[in-house]
């Protein structure tokens, strides 16, 4: 028997959504002050909207749903689901008076792919759209590359069932015995590396010509999606505008760096800069990395498309890096892979796509562990059928400690690997519904679902309402790996069939 959700669950629920409500009212500071400073008063005025629809919808929330109950398991897992839902919505009204959307849904479109750091975009002549405008778009991005609920933990929620939030945000590694703790080290990384990437990319900037406010904030904004492993650009050419080698070559260490599990960054920090060389992750990011560039880059030579080993660099393996890892960053026109790349390299970058970075990064996809995780359980089961019938295989694999391989850890990485699939094919499907090519719907619905943000032309504001439905939904559903969006669809079952 199914037991239908009490007052007192959805009370609990709502009163915490309130509470990450006024914590996306907060972050439209930022912006704010961004279009003060740049005399955009027209812009700014949007955030204040925006920031009076946040806190009023919080406040509203938070008074009358008051609650001093600690969230359970099931309760996080829905918040969770929810907050991010609440956060497109709340993050779009801003971006939506900016008069650069045809729509409030498509407004919706790009802020679910912001929060989710896919970087697929429908927005309407972004190369004139306002300093503060773009400020929100990167942020959402880089707030989203942390997590919605890794804010909520550091600043807005201090509780015992903290815990249950951050899981269903799908970081199930604690880098610290506390889990308020965690998130702050997880910000802390981020705003290291947000001043050093900054200064980094600006330099170039300036170098190569570029004004030098503009050249910081277009550094701070391809920094916050380089390192949350987004997409956006504040240009419509991506990262094609800088026309720079030494931007790519920058712009591919954040991507890397960004891939990479906070748990890993916690272990280089505090020393132990050997994990980088025997953790798993790292291992099976490597081999993938360079079997799916091998793929791609034979594809490319026989069709004779980038005949220069540095134009092979730049063009082939910048855009298979920015694809396994879901940076979503581009030296490329979407059509160009289409009609240049052919089918054998189209293939190798989707495969990429759908790998992925680590698990606890910013990244998205199947993730390094999992797909190492499988590997070498198919390794035991070699070695079992090898042995004799009494024989002990035991299995150990190395991700910050030695760990022994359990049918636990095998179950959970298989089960979010076939989860992950059945998305890409099932978004393919639809894809091909409206009469796209195989290819071409399977690279789409996987950049979407694995929050990557490449496009091979698809993604724009005049493609079907049902297609940008579908995008968004694997968007929000691979940006959470499943769990928490499943007991959410389990609480709504429950609310109306359970007794």
């Amino acid at each position: 028997m199914i037991l239908r959700p009490s007052y007192s669950d959805v009370k609990i629920i709502c009163y915490y959504l309130g509470r990450i409500m006024l914590g996306i009212g907060l972050c439209m500071i930022v912006p704010l002050f961004i279009g003060i400073i740049f005399k955009e008063w027209g812009p700014a005025l949007d955030f204040v909207i925006g920031m009076m629809a946040s806190f009023s919808f919080g406040f509203l929330f938070t008074s009358l749903f008051y609650t001093k109950e600690d969230l359970s398991w099931t309760h996080g897992m829905i918040v969770t689901a929810l907050c991010w839902v609440v956060a497109t919505f709340l993050s779009a009204i801003p971006l939506y008076l900016s008069g650069h959307f045809c729509t409030f849904f498509d407004t919706c479109f790009d802020a679910m792919s912001g929060l989710a750091t896919t970087g697929l975009t429908i927005i309407q002549d972004l190369d004139h759209l306002s300093n503060a405008h773009n400020m929100w778009r990167h942020f959402i991005m880089f707030i989203g590359g942390q997590g919605i609920v890794v804010i909520a933990l550091t600043f807005l929620i201090k509780t015992a069932g903290a815990f249950t939030m951050y899981t269903g945000e799908a970081r199930d590694e604690r880098i610290l015995p506390n889990v308020i703790h965690t998130a702050r080290f997880i910000w802390l990384v981020s705003l290291v590396y947000l001043v050093i990437g900054t200064l980094a990319l600006a330099a170039v900037s300036v170098y190569e010509g570029m004004p030098v406010v503009r050249a910081l904030l277009h550094g701070m904004w391809i920094f916050m999606a380089a390192w949350d492993t987004g997409g956006f650009t504040p240009q419509s050419q991506n990262i094609l505008y800088y026309h720079s080698m030494p931007f790519e070559i920058i712009t591919i260490s954040l991507m890397l760096l960004g891939a990479l599990n906070f748990k890993l960054h916690y272990a280089m920090w505090t020393g132990n800069k050997k994990e980088i060389f025997k953790n798993i992750e790292v291992v099976t990011l490597f081999i993938t990395i360079l079997t799916t560039f091998s793929i791609c880059a034979v594809g490319l030579v026989r069709l004779g498309v980038y005949p220069e080993t540095v134009s092979l660099f730049r063009k082939g393996f910048y855009q298979l890096i920015s694809g396994h890892v879901g940076a979503g960053y581009t030296t490329l026109y979407p059509r160009q892979f289409v009609l240049e790349w052919g089918g054998l390299s189209m293939i190798a970058i989707t495969i990429a796509m759908a790998l992925g970075g680590s698990a606890c990064s910013t990244a998205g996809g199947i993730k390094a562990l999992r797909i190492g995780i499988i590997f070498n359980a198919l390794r035991q089961d070699v070695k079992r059928m090898l042995m004799p019938e009494n024989g002990v295989i035991i299995q150990r694999f190395h991700h910050i400690r030695d760990i022994v391989l359990e049918n636990k850890h095998l179950r959970s990485a298989a089960i979010i690997s076939i989860c992950y699939i059945l998305l890409y094919f099932g978004g393919a499907i639809i894809g091909m519904f409206f009469n796209y090519p195989l290819m071409q719907a399977l690279f789409e619905s996987v950049s979407a679902s694995a929050n990557v943000g490449l496009s091979c032309g698809i993604t724009k504001a005049s493609m079907p309402l049902l297609l940008k439905m579908t995008y968004m939904l694997q968007m929000w559903l691979g940006r959470l790996e499943f769990m928490s969006v499943f007991a959410l669809f389990g609480f709504a079952f429950a609310a109306v069939r359970g007794r």
